[in-house]
């Protein structure tokens, strides 16, 4: 099996570059309606050979969220909904999955962390909830976006952070105890303190039901999170098998909600695409720099900084695409989420290898954050 599979990637390298040229084809042709299938299979083939080569393995996620939104522009008839039954009712249960992934993933010991590093811990919270809401108000103002749509950009920086912060934390070398903690911390906190700021700060624009918005995300956060912390006490040990499969899940569930979003707003998103694209570009490596340099201010050493940086920068896209869902507004609030994600996932792919070239420096700075 183990000489099968390298067989196997290459030869689905081989089928995405026939797409390719199909499409290249079809375009000197003038058939630019075929133009978009071609260029899906030739993203969908990549994708899955993408996890066998050291060099695109830790872009691999990149990769299948932009192939998501690929196929969901081309295809987004087949991803609406089956008779009366609507996919976008999905969204819950796929959040609720990839929260329970998450929580088998904690223990005890990553909330004992804030006692053991407050400083960082709060630090981080505090620039989570802060820097990416102001950041989010103010750019859907100056976008001149339909309100619904510029209050998704304000949802985009109301969640927290999410699981592929400390994927990128790891590949930088950073601090990757901390980030668990505060990706658990501020998920966990999301259900009290989002609503707060999505009314504070998006109530101008559209109408929100803080209750019914905490409720949500209770149902979304709290009671998965709970659940897998259950999981990792009781069962991890005994089904070892399973728990090294759940990070597959949870990724399969991000990937389903791109598709699932950019098939409802796909109207939206050829309209906008572009400019939402530039304002989630400047929203996440904005939240890097603010992050990594109230850090440094403050005089955390570096892998705490960098830590941050990524804490703050990157969002739990998949949560805002499903309190999206749970408002019936996927083509509108859900559209800001959906763009964010790949751009996320990208500049921080970026930033993490070329942090992970630049070791930390060995200096007597504050270093109350360097245990694990």
């Amino acid at each position: 099996m183990k000489h099968i599979m390298p067989w196997l990637y290459r030869g689905l390298i081989g089928v995405s570059m026939v797409f390719v040229a199909a499409g290249v084809a079809m375009f000197l042709r003038g058939e630019h309606h075929r133009i978009l299938p071609m260029v899906s299979g030739a993203m969908l083939s990549f994708a899955l050979a993408s996890g066998g080569f050291e060099r695109t393995r830790n872009w691999s996620l990149l990769v299948w969220l932009s192939t998501a939104i690929v196929v969901g522009m081309s295809f987004p008839a087949w991803f609406i909904g089956v008779g009366d039954f609507k996919f976008t009712r999905l969204f819950m249960p796929l959040l609720q999955l990839i929260m329970f992934c998450m929580g088998t993933t904690l223990s005890l010991n990553d909330f004992s962390r804030v006692v053991r590093m407050p400083g960082g811990v709060f630090v981080g919270v505090f620039c989570q909830f802060t820097i990416m809401p102001l950041l989010g108000y103010a750019l859907a103002r100056l976008s001149g976006f339909p309100p619904e749509i510029g209050a998704g950009i304000v949802l985009v920086g109301c969640v927290p952070s999410g699981l592929a912060s400390t994927v990128m934390v790891y590949l930088a070398r950073a601090n990757v105890a901390l980030s668990v903690t505060l990706t658990a911390m501020t998920s966990l906190m999301a259900p009290f303190v989002t609503p707060f700021l999505m009314q504070w700060l998006a109530g101008q624009m559209v109408q929100i039901d803080a209750g019914k918005l905490m409720l949500d995300l209770v149902k979304m956060t709290v009671l998965p999170v709970t659940a897998g912390l259950i999981w990792h006490h009781w069962v991890r040990d005994r089904a070892q098998w399973l728990s090294r499969i759940m990070p597959y899940f949870s990724m399969a569930g991000i990937v389903a909600m791109t598709v699932l979003t950019v098939a409802v707003g796909r109207d939206n998103l050829i309209k906008l695409g572009l400019v939402l694209v530039a304002i989630c570009l400047v929203h996440t490596t904005s939240g890097y720099l603010l992050g990594y340099l109230v850090c440094r201010t403050l005089r955390f050493n570096e892998a705490t900084c960098r830590t941050i940086a990524f804490e703050v920068g990157m969002q739990n896209a998949g949560m805002a695409s499903a309190v999206a869902a749970s408002l019936n507004k996927v083509a509108t609030f859900g559209l800001a989420p959906i763009v964010f994600g790949p751009v996320m996932n990208l500049t921080a792919s970026t930033l993490a290898n070329w942090w992970r070239s630049r070791p930390e420096p060995s200096t007597p700075e504050r270093n109350e954050c360097q245990s694990s």
